[in-house]
């Protein structure tokens, strides 16, 4: 299924032509539940992994007390199958029972955790990204871009990342049973596996990241009243919250663009190998949209809001939750793509 990305409610060139020049192409991937094989690009499928190639794995301490009760992967899909079926049976029955004695029976063993695990994690697949399908920044020689994540915090509040760039052509032995990690610290770090639907759209800086001269015309109010009332009114208190949500960077999982930089300031992302600056290569979403960008659910969403049951009122499709509802920004040297950044957004 394609999806697309309503009209903005107006040019914000008209208004402000200086953002014109600054303009860049996003793709947006809009994940949807769905069975990825290793020639897919996708959320939390199977990787393109070489046989004979060391599964990667985080050898660095992990704190048992981050979270009260650990489970296993199986543990976390046993779960969410279970749920999906109960909410799929009162769907079709509202007087339907809530659980079934069986599901009973799951969800108390699962309640109870696993016991903890010392050694090392290994890295659980995160996304996978084939250029042929979705543009993004990459060295020259690679056109396969593989992301996993150890699903333990560490010394910052998100899983602790890993990238690698590949030749798809070169792998001709397929690594068929990765291993997995005995426990992982949150449900939310274990993606739920999604088919991306790549769409590109426009994107303009976040806020914070434009001179100040051009901050101070955005805050000014007689510049919006111009435009249709019905756009603005609804945002007459704050009209950076019209630019910010609806008109600048689009939400949710996408290459390429802005950065959407809330709740933290931009931050010097110089290369260290050659003092470039850095460029949004991937960004690992939390939702699809919140309460503040409900402007940006694709069209095929809103003339069948069933499609909406698969996920959250906030489209959470992947079941990632990073710090809350933040996001994941990788950011990348344009002149060499091997060295990423991570930030917390």
């Amino acid at each position: 299924m394609s999806f697309t990305t309503p009209p903005r409610p107006f040019d914000v060139t008209a208004l402000f032509p200086q953002l014109a020049p600054l303009a860049r192409t996003a793709t947006r991937l809009h994940p949807r539940p769905g069975s990825p094989t290793v020639h897919d690009s996708h959320v939390g499928g199977p990787l393109l992994w070489p046989a004979d190639e060391p599964w990667p794995h985080c050898d660095e301490p992990h704190d048992r007390h981050a979270s009260p009760v650990v489970h296993s992967p199986g543990d976390v899909r046993l779960l969410r199958r279970d749920l999906a079926a109960a909410d799929e049976r009162l769907r079709l029955d509202p007087e339907a029972p809530g659980y079934t004695p069986e599901e009973l029976e799951t969800w108390e063993r699962i309640k109870v955790g696993r016991p903890w695990f010392d050694g090392p994690i290994p890295l659980l697949p995160v996304s996978q990204l084939y250029a042929r399908d979705v543009p993004f920044p990459r060295p020259a020689d690679a056109d396969l871009l593989q992301v996993l994540w150890c699903p333990f915090d560490h010394a910052m509040a998100h899983p602790k990342t890993a990238l690698f760039w590949r030749s798809s052509a070169t792998v001709t032995d397929v690594l068929d049973a990765p291993p997995e990690p005995p426990v992982i610290q949150s449900a939310h770090y274990l993606p739920e596996p999604c088919l991306f639907s790549p769409e590109q759209v426009t994107d303009y800086p976040h806020p914070r990241e434009l001179d100040k001269e051009l901050r101070d015309q955005l805050d000014d109010r007689s510049r919006w009243e111009t435009i249709d009332p019905t756009q603005y009114n609804a945002y007459a208190y704050d009209p950076g919250e019209l630019y910010l949500n609806n008109l600048s960077t689009a939400p949710g999982w996408k290459t390429g663009g802005w950065t959407r930089w809330d709740p933290t300031d931009p931050v010097d992302r110089s290369c260290p190998e050659c003092g470039t600056e850095a460029v949004p290569l991937l960004t690992i979403a939390s939702s699809e949209w919140d309460s503040g960008s409900e402007s940006w659910i694709p069209e095929e969403e809103r003339i069948n809001p069933t499609a909406r049951l698969l996920g959250t009122p906030l489209g959470n499709f992947t079941e990632i939750d990073i710090a809350g509802g933040n996001n994941l920004q990788l950011h990348t040297c344009p002149a060499s793509p091997d060295h990423p950044h991570f930030e917390l957004i």
